[in-house]
């Protein structure tokens, strides 16, 4: 694949943090979503800088989250931020396509897809979220923990993707995260 350039992990990285911090403390998004910035994307096509992996959760808006605009952050949703083969062919080619170097999976506390997974025995397609989720806690019952555990799980799931390790050599990183939603706060690496 043709790679193009773009932030490396690291300045990616620092970029999100730097939204969080502004975020923490906003009362309106700061984020570019202005007609010039629509205008020139839809020129000179996309670069984001991150991929987020989150839930479908309305509670948590990635773009928001990191004080981020039209074209920064590749964002795949799905219910308890699970992975499968379409969540995974999309993070392929954001990395292979678009240059990204950071994929952040971005979980957050309080989840209703990993409560129920962990209290409840749901039917219906719900059922293949939170047989996912269960394989990712266990037994865990502590809320905070199994949000941390399924995140990793995803992290390892797509870290583990034959398409993805052959990224590696490209500088792409994957991490975990955690928002809180009490307070707005995302700690990174878990």
């Amino acid at each position: 694949m043709e790679h193009i350039e773009n932030l490396d992990a690291a300045a990616a990285l620092e970029k999100l943090k730097a939204g969080n911090a502004a975020y923490l403390g906003a009362r309106t998004g700061t984020g570019d979503i202005s007609p010039e910035k629509r205008l020139d994307v839809y020129r000179n096509g996309q670069r984001p800088y991150a991929v987020i992996v989150t839930c479908s959760d309305s509670r948590v808006i990635p773009e928001s989250i990191f004080s981020a605009g039209i074209g920064d952050l590749f964002v795949i949703r799905v219910a308890g931020n699970v992975m499968d083969d379409h969540q995974l062919g999309s993070v392929e080619y954001a990395a292979g396509h678009l240059g990204v170097r950071l994929v952040v999976v971005l979980g957050h506390d309080h989840c209703g897809a990993v409560d129920a997974a962990v209290n409840h025995d749901p039917e219906g397609y719900i059922k293949f979220i939170t047989d996912e989720i269960r394989l990712a806690v266990g037994d865990e019952k502590d809320d905070y923990k199994a949000c941390c555990l399924n995140v990793r799980r995803s992290v390892s799931i797509i870290e583990s993707s034959l398409e993805i390790r052959s990224e590696e050599n490209c500088g792409l990183k994957v991490i975990g995260a955690l928002y809180r939603l009490e307070d707005g706060r995302v700690e990174f690496n878990i």
